[in-house]
């Protein structure tokens, strides 16, 4: 999502300065290496468009700003990023090749589907709220969610809208709730879950 807003304060020295949304919101950190145009020097009153971004602290930031006028120019996807639907799909194409063979029942596809879906959603919400300013969803509450089965869906979030996907910290927590909770569901499928049939 685009935002609109006005450069309120400018380092030319030190190459960065502050946007003030248009509309409502805490002002954005802006720096040079963020503008699509580097011919153009910022100067404060600029209007500029931009999306915004997390740097390694979980702040906020402009990126790919332009000046009002100009086109963005999007930048084709990397093939690495194709990564979190490769590893999306071959999750979930075990889970159904389990359901299939009855090794796994199938509320617990469904389930992991709902709650991608779901925590999908949270980030989205969450990315919205850093937007504009507002109160954000603790990152105890993602965590959370990608514990209990919302992973692929907290890792399409991370990769595509560009959320949490800079914060080492929170990196090392996500990563450490993926591997808990594919644990867990290796352990209950190779034991027996008190439902006759399941694992055999």
């Amino acid at each position: 999502m685009r935002s609109k807003g006005k450069i309120t304060q400018w380092d030319d020295a030190k190459g960065f300065g502050f946007i003030q949304p248009m509309l409502h919101g805490e002002r954005v950190f802006l720096h040079i290496k963020t503008l699509q145009n580097r011919q153009r020097r910022p100067v404060v009153g600029d209007v500029v468009t931009y999306s915004v971004s997390q740097d390694q602290r979980g702040r906020s930031q402009a990126d790919s700003v332009t000046f009002a006028g100009e086109k963005l120019h999007v930048k084709a996807a990397k093939k690495g990023r194709l990564w979190p639907i490769i590893l999306s799909l071959i999750f979930f194409a075990g889970l159904l090749l389990a359901v299939a063979k009855e090794k796994m029942p199938v509320y617990i596809l469904l389930g992991y589907l709902l709650l991608s879906l779901f925590t999908f959603a949270i980030y989205w919400f969450d990315k919205r709220k850093a937007q504009a300013g507002d109160w954000r969803t603790p990152e105890s509450t993602l965590q959370f969610c990608s514990l209990i089965g919302g992973w692929p869906g907290a890792l399409l979030a991370q990769r595509y809208l560009r959320h949490k996907s800079q914060k080492t910290a929170f990196l090392w927590q996500f990563w450490f709730t993926v591997v808990l909770n594919v644990a867990l569901l290796l352990y209950f499928y190779a034991g027996d879950f008190s439902y006759p049939g399941w694992f055999r």
